[in-house]
């Protein structure tokens, strides 16, 4: 079993698995759980950060550069270890990127609908979740309700900003800078995705329009090749006519 081998056969299982974090989250949040139901909840959300660090582990062991590995995936391992800060949590929601985009093809158009519908949308809920989890119960808090949180994303992912609700915690306002800088990159990639393919429409173009403008002069020069061709052979025939 090599590393990548196994992250293909575990590629969905943990798409699987985020999205059954997702929902119990989501639940639990805007539900607002309370009793038995909220321990089946945490029991579930439990479950499934204890199903990411095993995945963490048999990346870190089939590894083929142990040491290597664990250096340039640090982000993973702080993804595992913080599982007692709730919205932070959701950082373990990058699986589904990953996902989608392995899965939605490698052409531009496909990369550019997965960024945009996909990103954007998951980017949009999961901070509302993150958001209204920390500021629903906090003093002279701005973002009370689910519509509340959802609006305050968007506003925030665009870099819009009305300023009529906006995070008074400590980890509100760190859910705020992520969504920030992440709406900037989202956006970023769409932009560049964009621009390369009118280069690319542009290139194709331009292209078709020289081999339509060399066109005329290819068929002139074949003319003249064949007439060239002509006159030789004339000139050869007049030659073994006068040989004796």
């Amino acid at each position: 079993m090599t590393q990548q081998r196994y992250r293909d056969l575990a590629e969905w299982p943990l798409m699987g698995t985020a999205l059954v974090f997702l929902a119990a989250y989501a639940w639990q949040v805007i539900g607002r759980v309370e009793g038995s139901a909220a321990e089946w909840l945490e029991a579930v959300l439990w479950l499934t950060w204890g199903i990411f660090a095993l995945d963490y582990a048999a990346n870190l062991w089939l590894a083929k550069d142990r040491r290597r590995w664990f250096l340039w995936n640090l982000h993973e391992l702080l993804i595992v270890a913080l599982p007692f800060f709730r919205p932070l949590r959701l950082l373990r929601l990058v699986t589904l990127l990953s996902v989608l985009h392995r899965t939605v093809g490698e052409t531009l158009r496909g990369r550019v609908v997965t960024y945009v519908a996909g990103s954007a949308a998951l980017l949009v809920f999961v901070g509302a979740l993150a958001v209204l989890d920390v500021e629903q119960s906090a003093p002279d808090a701005k973002i009370l309700t689910f519509g509340d949180a959802v609006w305050w994303a968007i506003t925030t992912i665009t870099t819009v900003g009305y300023g009529d609700m906006y995070p008074v915690t400590p980890i509100g306002r760190m859910v705020a800078a992520a969504l920030m800088m992440s709406g900037i990159a989202v956006l970023g990639v769409v932009t560049a995705s964009i621009a390369s393919w009118l280069v690319q429409r542009v290139e194709e173009s331009t292209e078709a329009a020289a081999e339509s403008a060399e066109e005329p002069v290819r068929a002139e020069l074949a003319d003249l090749v064949e007439e060239i061709a002509s006159l030789r052979r004339e000139v050869a025939d007049l030659r073994d006519r006068r040989t004796p």
